[in-house]
């Protein structure tokens, strides 16, 4: 059995404050088991490294807890949650997945609605027996009833960067299996680096018995589907399988070949480049293979040469200890510089009304700016540029007066809060901050987390325009829970004159590696180098944030 990870153990901690609520048990304990959970997720090392003595002196861990990790770590359970798992339904263990249903109001919809399963919850939303329980009220059932049908409607999803190291160990497995002499590829959704799946495609040089007896042996943690081929047609079925339907569908009526596309229409080929070469195409990436108009772009051979991870000089929006992340600055700066070879790193902490997050005080953004500069001489050439997350407020205004919004070298302003706008008003606070001559990088725009919570409603176009009308940058956040802005409006921004700005959102030095999930979907979306503001060299990027900051500030 494979170690749980301090992510996995923060997660069983969560969950066991979680039914420790809901079974009424001490609340001092269940809070305390909760804080547990945010301590170990905070954690710069594994506990793995450290004994349980070692774990015991951290503060807010203690001997207790620390005991509790050792035994997750050996058994991959606790019996004192396996005990009130066991003593609570699954449809109740279910509602603490589904956002805006938390352990107080579970406990209603159980203990006194009599309601055990997600459905039995819809169904009473679409009865409106909510509205008159405790706590609840019309506008809290809406909320209820659109969040069970975003589940619904994502239940067999899995987000690419979830699935990733299970797709690489069975495909290693497979190649070990078959020998290293066979033609082996993923191929669908899996190839097109869809930000979110249902089944991960291989497809391979061997025999459906072959295949057979592989599957037999694996235990399977994600969907899989294997397809046997032969050497002679391994490269028309990668085709054929690697494309939507969609793109298969364009290249057919522009051939006019009547019937579609399939094994009869294809050649015999050693490469994919072979095959669109055969149709008069430019090779068309996999990433870009949408049915989105890229065949036409082919046919005129005008397709873009895709950003690479190594196109990227800098990383810009990343926190550190100053707000609510995981590693000093100097670390950041450091490892950015040391392991992933960049020329600077945007320090972007979050701002003053971001309390949840220890959102930066002015005091204590002077001292960060302090230590920027200290920073800045030691480590040169590297630079640390003076950034900030600044959160967007109610009506469209950034919290933080200008005097101290002139200081920074960049600001991303993103918003955090009251996240249930209508999109009239939704639109008119993002382009409020949008126009504001401080913003330099709009953050993350629509709030969404795949397969977790919708992102607002806004007027893509009209944000997008109003980016382009105010040079303001638009933010690719790689962190692989959001990937937004979505990859099928990147085209969109950069007609319309737009940078984008590939940014991880880290909070510690492992989340800098996020960028490479911020790659795939700029490709998807057929990003170049030249659209892209952190391929930008140090020098490049100096002159862009000079240019755009307000000479003064009378505006």
């Amino acid at each position: 059995m494979e170690q749980m990870d301090n992510k996995q153990i923060a997660a069983a901690f969560e969950l066991l404050a979680q039914l420790m609520e809901l079974h009424g048990q001490n609340s001092f304990r269940a809070k305390a088991t909760a804080s547990a959970a945010y301590k170990i997720s905070k954690l710069p090392f594994s506990t793995n490294s450290k004994s349980e003595e070692e774990l015991s002196t951290i503060p807010g861990i203690g001997a207790s807890t620390a005991k509790k990790i050792k035994i997750l770590e050996q058994t991959g359970g606790l019996p004192e949650l396996e005990e009130l798992k066991s003593s609570t339904p699954e449809g109740i263990l279910q509602m603490l997945n589904v956002k805006g249903i938390g352990p107080k109001k579970i406990l209603i919809l159980w203990k006194e609605l009599g309601l055990e399963t997600l459905g039995e919850v819809y169904y009473a939303c679409n009865e409106n027996r909510l509205i008159d329980a405790k706590g609840f009220g019309l506008k809290t059932q809406e909320q209820i009833k659109k969040a069970l049908e975003f589940t619904f409607a994502n239940q067999g999803w899995m987000r690419y960067a979830s699935v990733e190291p299970e797709a690489e160990r069975v495909f290693e497995a497979l190649k070990k299996h078959l020998g290293t002499d066979r033609l082996l590829q993923f191929t669908g959704e899996y190839r097109r680096k869809n930000e979110v799946l249902q089944e991960i495609v291989i497809l391979a040089e061997a025999t459906p018995t072959e295949l057979e007896k592989f599957s037999e042996g694996q235990e399977f943690i994600a969907s899989f589907k294997l397809i046997p081929t032969t050497h002679e047609e391994f490269f028309s079925q990668l085709f054929l399988t690697s494309g939507a339907e969609a793109h298969l569908l364009e290249l057919a009526k522009l051939q006019g070949i009547s019937g579609g596309i399939n094994s009869q229409t294809l050649p015999q080929a050693d490469s994919e480049e072979e095959i669109y070469r055969h149709f008069g195409l430019q090779y068309v990436a996999p990433e870009l293979r949408e049915g989105l108009g890229e065949i036409e772009i082919a046919r005129q051979h005008a397709l873009p040469t895709l950003i690479e991870e190594k196109d990227l000089k800098g990383s810009l929006h990343n926190h550190s200890t100053y707000s609510d992340g995981v590693h000093s600055l100097e670390e950041m700066a450091l490892y950015c510089r040391d392991h992933l070879g960049l020329q600077y790193l945007g320090i972007s902490d979050h701002s003053k009304t971001a309390v949840y997050a220890g959102g930066l005080s002015i005091e204590k953004v002077q001292a960060q700016w302090e230590e920027i500069d200290r920073l800045n001489q030691q480590l040169a050439p590297f630079h640390i540029f003076k950034g900030i997350e600044s959160d967007i407020l109610s009506d469209g205004s950034l919290d933080y007066p200008d005097e101290i919004l002139q200081g920074f070298d960049f600001v991303v302003a993103s918003i955090h809060s009251n996240l249930k706008m209508d999109r009239e008003k939704a639109n008119e606070r993002l382009i409020r901050a949008i126009e504001n001559p401080f913003t330099t990088i709009l953050g993350h725009p629509t709030g969404r987390l795949l397969l977790a919570r919708e992102g607002y409603a806004i007027d893509h176009k009209k944000v997008i325009d109003a980016c382009a009308a105010n040079q303001v940058v638009i933010e690719i956040n790689a962190n692989p829970l959001r990937l937004d802005l979505d990859w099928r409006w990147h085209q969109y921004a950069i007609s319309k004159g737009v940078l984008l700005s590939i940014n991880p959102d880290a909070h510690r030095t492992s989340g800098l590696h996020d960028m490479r999930y911020g790659v795939m979907v700029a490709r998807k979306g057929g990003v170049a180098v030249s659209n892209c503001l952190n391929t930008f060299s140090l020098e490049e990027i100096t002159n862009y944030f000079s240019a755009k900051k307000p000479k003064s500030l009378s505006i």
